[in-house]
C-alpha cells in the first residue's frame, strides 16, 4: 500500500512538475536512503538532467503564454514520467505478481499525472487571459511549493500524502470545469454584445 500510495502521489505531483518530483525522490534516495525509492533516481546523471530541466521549467512556467506552450510540450512528458516513476517504485519485475504490480503502479502514476497536468494546463490558459502577470506567478510558485510539501510528506507518510493528493486532484478537476464554464459564458456574452453592436450599427 505504501508503494502504491507513493506512486499515486508522485504521479499527481509529476502532472504539475515532473522534474521537481524526480529531484526530490533522487535527493531523498541519496540522503535518506528511502527503501521505496529506486537507486536509479538517485544517480548523478538522472539528478543532473532533472536539475537542468527543472531550472528551465522554473523560468518558462512563470512567463505568461510561454507557460502554456511549455504545458503543450509537456503533455506527453509529465504522464510518461509519472508512469515511469510508478513502475520504478513498484520494483523490478521478477515474477508475474511483481509484473502486475509494476504495470498497475505505472498506470496509476501515468493517469494521475495526466489528470493533474490537464488541470494545470487548463488553469494556466485561463490565467493567461487576465491582464496582469501576478496570478501566473502566484500559481507557479504555489504549484512548486505544493509539490515539495506533498512529496516530503509522501516520503514519511505515503498513505496520508496519497489521500491529500487524491483530494487535490478531484478539487483541481472541479475547479477546471468551473473555469471552463466561466470562460464559455464570458465568450458567449462577448459574442452577444458584438452581435447587438453590429445590429445597432446596421440600424444607423
Amino acid at each position: 500500500m505504501d508503494a502504491l500510495a507513493l506512486s499515486f502521489t508522485s504521479g499527481w505531483a509529476s502532472g504539475l512538475n515532473s522534474y521537481l518530483v524526480v529531484l526530490v525522490l533522487g535527493i531523498a534516495d541519496r540522503i535518506g536512503h528511502v527503501q521505496m525509492i529506486p537507486d536509479v533516481l538517485g544517480s548523478w546523471p538522472v539528478l543532473a538532467v532533472a536539475a537542468f530541466m527543472y531550472a528551465f521549467e522554473f523560468v518558462a512556467d512563470k512567463i505568461p503564454y510561454l507557460d502554456s506552450v511549455w504545458d503543450g510540450v509537456s503533455t506527453f512528458i509529465r504522464p510518461a514520467v509519472g508512469a515511469a516513476v510508478g513502475a520504478l517504485i513498484a520494483g523490478n519485475a521478477h515474477n508475474i505478481h511483481e509484473s502486475l504490480n509494476q504495470g498497475w503502479s505505472a498506470l496509476v502514476g501515468g493517469s494521475t499525472a495526466l489528470g493533474a497536468h490537464a488541470t494545470k494546463a487548463g488553469t494556466r490558459l485561463a490565467a493567461n487571459t487576465l491582464p496582469e502577470p501576478f496570478t501566473n506567478l502566484l500559481l507557479s510558485f504555489g504549484e512548486d511549493g505544493l509539490v515539495l510539501a506533498v512529496m516530503a510528506l509522501a516520503l514519511a507518510h505515503p498513505i496520508i500524502a496519497g489521500s491529500i493528493a487524491g483530494v487535490l486532484l478531484v478539487c483541481g478537476i472541479g475547479i477546471l470545469f468551473v473555469v471552463i464554464r466561466a470562460i464559455r459564458r464570458g465568450l458567449g456574452a462577448m459574442q452577444e454584445w458584438m452581435r447587438a453592436r453590429a445590429v445597432r450599427g446596421q440600424g444607423i
